[in-house]
């Protein structure tokens, strides 16, 4: 008895309304997971390989999937007036193109190549790398932008061989083992037939050109690594961890292309009093009992200097306080600028002198109307703010 084929949707773990690029990726997954050469030996990880390519090849054809749809594996079996797809020999359904750009992942994830290194430009300009490096800065130069110098390591173009790698006197060669092209082309065989595949020349790198006799002042490199100092722009509204791009200040580029970017990151230092969350600053002051019981004016330092704020009498212990435009700017438009949020709290004094306490007691009793025997002169007793 025949086995019974499961369901070609199912086999993929695809919707029946799945599209071109989500049946790709269903059996590109399936495939590098099941291929033979990634299970030397293992019977049923073959089985399910071909039985994954076997769905892809159905389902990726829009005709043969149509009568997929419409009959389903009997249009295939020479039922339904299918004819036409009688086993699954030498793949005939796959479109020669679609077969090497998955089959070419899967083997350079296989055997070592990368799908980078196969849809690189050999032999033309190449960006250089982008550097990093990192800049201190304080709470204030953060928030208001400011210009900081760093020093860095530098590429510059080697002045005895003018940037040429090769020693005076002499110059590149075309490589021999790619014949200036930067690649080498070679065939493999497997299951599927003989396969071809693309990796950059070992001996030049894909670049083309070899160095018979290098500089001896750059050995080759065409490049001479000095310090340089540079003058970097830190916008206002940076934050802790943001970075800042400096253009074509990074690792040379090769065969005419342009430089990299050198990238700056802003490490912050903490303020002793403020705290920063994104565009709005926090802070605490805190204000004497006679201040908050009866108001009156209090000096608030914020990043723009000491404003003024007036506290309500009656003001509670943590008791928040917005000062609308005191936070910090925004790094896009440094008109546009956050909140300085501050908590008031009430300071209760820990020490006090004799004179002191009497003068608590005595307001104490004109505010709870309790007299020296301690009642209210109804002969009950009542709390006041101090027992």
């Amino acid at each position: 008895m025949a086995e019974t084929k499961r369901d070609y949707y199912e086999v993929l773990g695809v919707p029946k309304d799945a599209d071109e690029a989500a049946l790709k990726k269903a059996y590109r997954t399936l495939a590098k997971k099941y291929h033979p050469d990634a299970n030397p030996g293992d019977a049923e990880a073959e089985r399910k390989f071909k039985e994954a390519s076997e769905a892809y090849a159905v389902l990726s054809d829009p005709e043969k999937r149509k009568t997929y749809d419409q009959f389903g594996h009997a249009a295939f079996d020479g039922g339904a007036g299918g004819g036409g797809f009688s086993g699954f020999g030498g793949f005939g359904g796959f479109d020669g193109a679609d077969m090497g750009d998955i089959f070419g992942d899967i083997f350079g994830d296989l055997f070592g190549s990368s799908r980078s290194t196969r849809s690189s430009r050999y032999n033309g300009p190449m960006r250089g790398a982008n550097l990093q490096t990192s800049v201190r800065l304080t709470f204030e130069e953060a928030v208001f932008g400011c210009e900081k110098e760093i020093e860095i390591n530098f590429k510059e173009e080697c002045q005895s061989c003018h940037g040429t790698g090769a020693k005076a006197g002499t110059s590149k060669e075309t490589c021999s083992k790619c014949n200036g092209k930067g690649k080498i082309v070679y065939t493999q065989q497997t299951m599927f037939g003989t396969m071809q595949n693309v990796s950059t020349c070992p001996d030049c790198g894909g670049i083309g050109q070899v160095i018979r006799e290098k500089c001896p002042d750059c050995r080759g490199t065409g490049y001479i690594v000095k310090r340089k100092k540079l003058k970097v722009t830190i916008p206002a509204g940076i934050d802790d961890g943001q970075s800042v791009r400096s253009v074509g200040a990074g690792e040379p580029g090769t065969g005419g292309g342009e430089r990299g970017d050198l990238l700056v990151t802003a490490i912050v230092s903490k303020h002793p009093i403020f705290i920063r969350k994104d565009m709005d600053i926090y802070s605490t002051v805190y204000i004497s009992f006679a201040k908050a019981a009866l108001g009156g004016p209090l000096i608030i330092k914020t990043v723009d200097g000491q404003v003024e704020y007036e506290v309500k009498p009656g003001t509670e212990t943590d008791t928040k306080v917005r000062l609308k435009g005191k936070g910090v700017p925004s790094v896009r438009n440094r008109n546009v600028r956050g909140d300085h949020y501050v908590t008031l709290v009430v300071q209760v004094p820990k020490q006090l002198n004799e004179e002191q306490r009497q003068a608590l007691r005595r307001f104490d009793e004109l505010m709870t109307g309790r007299t020296d025997s301690g009642d209210d002169g109804n002969g009950k007793k009542k709390k006041g703010l101090f027992k």
